[in-house]
């Protein structure tokens, strides 16, 4: 098993009534320590959130959505928490909130390539 890797995810969900708790699945954030990596995929369908909740300013989502991009590529242009480690990173975008944008409990797995992996559960789990 020393081709597979551990690695972690949570899935980045709107939730536009966050009293309602009720959501829609928009993305994926994936970290896995061994290979160093930290990426987020998402995908706006305006036409389903805006069913979803037609008061949602989807403008607004995708800015924070783009911060998860940020976050996950780090440096001084994803501000202070870019200046953080990766797992560090990770935990930050997965912690729980209670906002219009929040993720999942984090999930393990085991992969060979996360990139593959992060592709797959973003297929699964999203589109």
């Amino acid at each position: 098993m020393q081709d597979k890797h551990l690695y972690e995810y949570a899935v980045i969900r709107i939730v536009p009534q966050v009293e309602r708790e009720e959501f829609v699945n928009v993305g994926v954030v994936l970290y896995c320590r061994q290979k160093k990596f930290l990426k987020a995929l998402y995908h706006i369908d305006r036409d389903r959130l805006t069913a979803f909740s037609p008061v949602l300013d989807i403008d607004d989502v995708s800015c924070y959505l783009q911060s998860f991009e940020k976050i996950c590529a780090g440096g001084k242009l994803a501000g202070p928490i870019g200046e953080f480690a990766v797992a560090e990173r990770f935990r930050w975008l997965t912690a729980t909130r209670s906002t219009v944008v929040q993720s999942s409990k984090v999930h393990p797995g085991f992969c060979s390539d996360p990139e593959t992996t992060l592709t797959l559960l973003y297929q699964q789990l999203v589109l």
